[in-house]
């Protein structure tokens, strides 16, 4: 009887632990105007509980204690949902969950227009890309970051010391116009050595505009434009820290700060350190394979909050650079002298930059930017000493009229003065230095009409007077229709370049080597004429958001300044084309986003670039006629996510040395992959890892030419051409597959 009442005792005992210790959960539905919302993501804030819901829009979270909680619901094309939830202990609660379609998908853009205007109403196409697309390929310097944006290509052009330029659609780095914040900053000198050093963590997208555009940004926006967009103090976290290493022994670290100077007066601080000092020289030339570097940028903005709310904001960076590529026992003391060849580079760059309101009652912008850029530098014995100073401002004042009518109208003046110890800067008479000073006054005008909800029409003009050279005019048309869902688009445009070469500040090949620099004749500005046709197509689905983007591109170029290596193997020639040059093509970008975590980003441009001289077509040198691009991520429901992405280039014609080059011609088919593997940890530590250069190519080892003869001891190269030391047969990097291991760790 007490074994009974024992037993009993014992099961009720444990019958009432396991009702008490039952914990709590929540269920319900997630759908979207009464339609069930599959694989949308559904977890308690600051809490690892967290799941998807089903094909059925079913979901379940279980095993919760009691307490206060924040559920938030979140999917792919619909706004975010943040529900305050109290459970008690052994509660069930269900909640059936509506999310409403979210339009900030189409992003804010001011590139195309001066003005901000979202990306679906700009009549001029804008390609935006935000920051997780660049962490999806994490890169030590923006140059880099632009390998995987569909008809944009980092183009190397030295073996040497890895300088390069950015290319779009086949134009060369000198025709492409980086701007920060939508200012100047970026050109003449920088545009080969100013690329590197913007610290990524303060980076909110990009955005990229393909075909001139120097109506409104004036003579050097030729090829197109790449605005870098940083982030405004207000919306940034506390605190951002990004570092990472490779297995080749690269350093990169990225810190972004927000703090505050007063009630109204907040600043964003931003550093950026990369360092490399492990020389490699895997393919046996006796060079390095990477230019090892020490580099250091620091950036602050801050912005400045006014009774009338009016903009006020000001940023400055610097940067310092020591960079050194040659042979693999150069030192410094070489430097200069004809012992060991190296190249050896030292870079002082300051930048201001800013937007102030008027207070009036009009919309007046005031907006200015100024650089100066120093360099100290040697290309094996050739020594290269530069000083650039830039200074820009302009008004701009938009008035809408009508509700028809938004106008835009600008004064804009740029002041910019170059020297260095070239013949560049030599009087007619070659003895005394004469610095190069211009002066570049201008206006500006932009109608944009509003004819009616599905079309619109963008007219502008631009006249711009150069102290060295007169008048410039560059008119501008474009024109978008859209159906009245959006979900088609089409946009047209067409207009005019117009821009002044300096090939020392630009061309690096004019430096490095043993090729003589000779100019034929003086040269003159460059004009070219563009058109484009740009479709869109939107299709979404229950599961799925797909956005099509195709472009057809046409660019005609008058006096066109190239580099000519093949009239004289000894000689780089730089005139103005006899003739013309033509860049045309078609690209197609494909963006797949499902509800289940996957995203694909899918791009290809064919293009022709060619120049026509005497009647005879060639094809231009370091251009593909094909290149392509993806990105393939996947969202794990645990935080981890897969990126792999990757690019692909068809062949080039390359410079050589006459006819008995031993070197190919063309180079061949290649692609650059990459993998990364990224886990999330409570919205504050991320941690990723992966493999870069997946398929490990690399150029061929004799692309340096007579790489154990720098200094060409001892050769006769006019009577033996392709003897000559040579390191500007480049299109790619000779880095090869490196792992790669990085932190981030974010406070908001």
């Amino acid at each position: 009887m007490r074994l009974k009442k024992l037993i009993l005792l014992l099961v009720t005992t444990f019958s009432l632990s396991a009702l008490f210790s039952q914990e709590s959960s929540i269920s319900g539905k997630i759908s979207h105007n009464s339609k069930v919302l599959p694989y949308a993501n559904i977890y308690l804030k600051s809490t690892k509980i967290g799941i998807a819901s089903d094909e059925n829009g079913f979901y379940e979270l279980k095993n919760i204690e009691k307490g206060n909680y924040i559920l938030v619901i979140s999917s792919v094309g619909f706004k975010t949902k943040m529900i305050k939830i109290t459970i008690g202990e052994s509660q069930k609660l269900i909640r059936n969950i509506s999310l409403e379609e979210d339009n900030s998908l189409d992003e804010i853009v001011i590139s195309g227009t001066l003005r901000p205007v979202s990306k679906t109403n700009s009549p001029v196409p804008v390609e935006v890309y935000s920051k997780s697309f660049f962490k999806k390929n994490p890169t030590p310097s923006i140059f880099e970051s632009m390998q995987n944006v569909n008809g944009v290509r980092p183009q190397l052009n030295c073996n040497v010391c890895n300088t390069g330029d950015i290319h779009i659609n086949g134009l060369e780095g000198p025709y492409t116009f980086v701007l920060i914040d939508g200012m100047p900053i970026v050109s003449g000198l920088s545009t080969v050595y100013g690329l590197t050093g913007i610290p990524q963590a303060l980076i909110e997208r990009v955005e990229v505009v393909k075909g001139p555009a120097s109506t409104l940004y004036g003579s050097e926006a030729v090829g197109g434009i790449i605005n870098i967009i940083t982030k405004k103090p207000s919306n940034s976290p506390a605190l951002a820290t990004d570092v990472y290493t490779s297995s080749w022994g690269e350093v990169n670290t990225d810190i972004g700060l927000r703090y505050k100077l007063s009630k109204k007066t907040q600043g964003l601080l931003g550093i950026n350190y990369f360092n490399y000092q492990n020389r490699i020289d895997n393919n046996n030339d006796g060079f390095t394979d990477l230019t090892l570097q020490n580099r250091i940028s620091l950036f602050n903005k801050i912005n400045i909050e006014r009774k009338s709310n009016k903009v006020f904001t000001i940023a400055g960076r610097y940067v310092y650079e020591d960079r050194w590529g040659g042979e693999m026992d150069w030192e410094k003391k070489f430097r200069g002298t004809d012992i060991k060849y190296g190249e050896s580079i030292y870079t002082n760059r300051w930048e201001t930059f800013g937007t102030y309101q008027l207070p009036t009652s009009e919309n007046i912008n005031f907006q200015f930017s100024a650089n100066g850029h120093y360099q100290d530098s040697y290309y094996g014995t050739d020594a290269y000493n530069a000083e650039q100073l830039i200074a820009f401002g302009q008004f701009v004042y938009n008035k809408q009229i009508h509700k028809k009518h938004d106008l835009l109208l600008g004064l804009a003046y740029r002041y910019t003065f170059y020297d260095d110890n070239t013949f560049a800067t030599i009087d007619k008479n070659g003895i005394q230095n004469k610095p190069s000073i211009t002066h570049l006054p201008g206006i500006f005008l932009q109608d944009e009409i509003h004819l009616n909800r599905q079309n619109k029409l963008l007219i502008g003009a631009r006249w711009d007077y150069n102290s060295l050279h007169g008048s410039i005019f560059s008119p501008r048309v474009n024109y978008k229709w859209n159906s009245t869902n959006n979900s088609d688009i089409i946009r047209f445009s067409f207009g005019n370049g117009f821009r002044v070469a300096n090939v020392f500040t630009e061309d690096h090949a004019a430096l490095t080597g043993a090729r003589e620099v000779e100019f034929d004749g003086a040269l003159k500005p460059e004009t070219s004429w563009n058109t484009n046709i740009n479709y869109v197509k939107k299709i979404n689905t229950e599961n799925t958001f797909i956005t099509l983007d195709a472009s057809i591109f046409y660019t005609h170029f008058n006096n066109r300044i190239l580099p000519d290596y093949e009239t004289d193997s000894n000689k780089i020639i730089y005139a103005n084309l006899d003739g013309f040059s033509v860049s045309k093509g078609i690209s197609l970008n494909t963006d797949i986003t499902f509800t289940n975590g996957l995203s694909v980003n899918l791009g290809a441009t064919l293009m022709d670039v060619s120049i026509t001289k005497n009647n005879v077509k060639t094809r231009q040198l370091l251009t593909e006629s094909f290149s392509g691009v993806w990105s393939i991520s996947y969202k794990f429901n645990n935080q981890f996510t897969i990126d792999y992405t990757g690019n692909l280039y068809g062949p080039m014609r390359l410079p050589l040395l006459g006819e008995n080059d031993v070197r190919d011609e063309y180079s061949p088919w290649y692609s650059v992959q990459n993998i990364q593997l990224t886990k999330k940890f409570n919205n504050k530590w991320e941690i990723y890892g992966g493999v870069k250069n997946l398929l490990n190519f690399t150029p061929p080892a004799n692309s340096i030419n007579s790489a154990d003869n720098p200094f060409d001891v001892g050769v006769d190269t006019e009577a033996n051409p392709e003897l000559a030391f040579d390191p500007s047969y480049v299109y790619a990097s000779n880095q090869g597959t490196r792992a790669f291991i990085g932190l981030r760790y974010t406070i908001f």
